[in-house]
């Protein structure tokens, strides 16, 4: 678990998909949805931070431009995790299987949609108002579920935020550890979590989370792609067949 929670954290620091890795093995192993879900967010939370850190020097200049963005994002999450916890968790089985898929064609599609954000790039000058709008609608649904929020992150904040990419992978690594850490407490909170497989995963997310942040380029990320894709269609299907 742990293994597998470093090369989640990892990909959470460069491409953003790394519940794609961890929630499909948590329920090979028994826990339930809900309890997955929260013990992957408590797990994967820690490694978010380490990958935020990482771009420290990047954010530094820019923690008061996004200091409203973090403070949406955080709202939102709250909203998102309580979602999960208080709706039947026959809604969350509902759900979910499509969110994945979505994810998923969104880490597909991350070449295309990274191309766009460089040949649009120079139109942007100042970081666009409605940008804490934005963010809080992806803390909901980074709270509720998370997969492929990075991705969702990159998009908004290459067109809103910076025409740097670097730049942008930073705040994307600061909003959704910030969502995440407090979705974290919700989940806690709720006993939706198991705290064994959640330290598991935290331990190798930290790890993972700090050299994916250090080092994006050491993995090719057309393996991490196809790596990604292939888990999270074999979840979308394992979930559309057993719930």
């Amino acid at each position: 678990m742990g293994a597998v929670g470093m090369v989640a954290g990892a990909v959470n620091a460069v491409v953003g998909s790394g519940t794609l890795l961890t929630y499909p093995l948590l329920l090979s192993i028994g826990l339930p949805p809900v309890i997955a879900n929260g013990t992957n967010n408590v797990g994967l939370s820690i490694g978010g931070s380490a990958s935020a850190w990482a771009y420290r020097r990047e954010l530094a200049p820019r923690l008061r431009v996004l200091a409203l963005p973090m403070l949406l994002t955080v709202c939102g999450a709250v909203i998102g995790s309580s979602l999960v916890v208080r709706l039947p968790q026959r809604v969350f089985t509902t759900v979910v299987p499509w969110l994945i898929l979505a994810a998923v064609v969104l880490v597909a599609l991350q070449p295309v949609i990274s191309r766009r954000l460089a040949r649009r790039a120079h139109h942007l000058r100042e970081v666009a108002r409605d940008l804490p709008v934005w963010t809080g609608i992806l803390g909901i649904y980074g709270g509720y579920f998370g997969a492929g929020q990075g991705v969702m992150y990159m998009g908004v904040l290459g067109l809103r935020y910076d025409e740097d990419l670097q730049q942008a992978n930073g705040a994307k690594n600061l909003l959704a550890a910030s969502g995440n850490l407090v979705s974290a407490v919700v989940f806690i909170a709720a006993g939706a979590w198991s705290w064994t497989f959640a330290a598991a995963i935290a331990v190798g997310s930290l790890i993972g989370g700090y050299a994916g942040g250090r080092f994006a380029r050491v993995i090719p990320p057309q393996i991490l792609r196809i790596l990604v894709v292939g888990v999270g269609l074999y979840a979308a299907a394992y979930l559309f067949i057993v719930y």
